[in-house]
């Protein structure tokens, strides 16, 4: 019943700052591990970030530590994802993702979002 939707996608110059958001409608995601992931096209769905149901831990890929930044307020039901310091290799379609227990792989992830597209030109 939980739907997750994406947005703050576009298109900005490599070096440039964009900040996703994600909200859940239905019912909150208190209790849930939220995450991102990212996909272009002809290429696998890759983790990107994900943080715990207390707020901790965090856990980011080893391409965007240090550059990107995820947080949430599970008063708002909102799960955001800024990332900073972009790269024409950032460039997907980004996934906002909850499940229990979940961490770093995309089968622990009951619930997906339909995507935004980010897109860094050089």
């Amino acid at each position: 019943q939980v739907h997750l939707v994406e947005s703050g996608g576009g298109l900005v110059q490599a070096g440039g700052t964009l900040r996703l958001s994600c909200a859940a409608s239905a019912q909150t995601f208190s209790g849930y591990t939220m995450g991102w992931f990212r996909q272009a096209p002809g290429k696998e769905r890759e983790f990107v970030a994900a943080i715990g149901w207390s707020g901790d831990p965090r856990y980011y890929a080893d391409s965007d530590k240090g550059r990107f930044t995820i947080s949430r307020d599970d008063a708002k039901n909102t799960v955001d994802l800024q990332m900073s310091s972009l790269k024409p290799e950032d460039t997907a379609s980004y996934y906002c993702a909850a499940g229990r227990g979940a961490t770093v792989f995309p089968t622990g992830y009951n619930y997906w979002g339909q995507g935004t597209q980010v897109t860094v030109s050089a």
